[in-house]
C-alpha cells in the first residue's frame, strides 16, 4: 500500500459557544487541548481526538445509522462520532454536564454500544465503543 499523503484530519466547527463546546470535549470527554493561536477578539480551541477517519455515507446509510442508534432519522448532514472506552460511563458524564441525550447507550449490529447527544447548533454527537 502506498504511503498516505494526508497526515492529519481536522473537523473545524464554527460555534456561537466555543467555551461550552470546550467544556464538553475537553473537560468531560478528556480530549487534550493543544496550543493554538486565536485571532484578535476571537477564540479557537484545537483538541486532540486520537485517530481520525472520514466517514462518507449516502442518505440511505445515514438513515440506517440513525435508525439503529436513535430509532428514526434525526441527524443532519454532519454528525460527530467519538470512540470512547466505557460508553455508558461517558454518556452519564455528558448528561450530568447538561448535554441533552437523543438516545441512550444502545447495542448495535456493528458490535459496539452507541449513544447519541444533541450539540448546540443542531449537530449531534455519537459516542461509540
Amino acid at each position: 500500500m502506498p504511503e498516505p499523503q494526508v497526515h492529519e484530519l481536522r473537523l473545524v466547527l464554527t460555534l456561537d459557544d466555543v467555551e461550552g463546546a470546550v467544556r464538553i470535549f475537553r473537560d468531560v470527554l478528556g480530549m487534550p487541548e493543544v496550543p493554538a493561536v486565536s485571532s484578535p477578539g476571537g477564540r479557537i480551541a484545537i483538541l486532540e481526538a486520537g485517530r481520525a477517519t472520514l466517514e462518507l455515507a449516502d442518505a440511505a446509510h445515514a438513515a440506517y445509522i440513525d435508525d439503529v442508534e436513535v430509532g428514526h432519522r434525526s441527524a443532519g448532514p454532519v454528525r460527530i462520532a467519538v470512540g470512547v472506552s466505557e460508553v455508558r460511563v461517558q454518556s452519564e458524564r455528558l448528561v450530568e454536564a447538561g448535554l441533552p441525550a437523543v438516545a441512550p447507550p444502545t447495542p448495535t449490529p456493528f458490535g459496539s454500544v452507541n449513544s447519541r447527544f444533541a450539540l448546540p447548533g443542531g449537530l449531534q454527537l455519537t459516542l461509540f465503543g
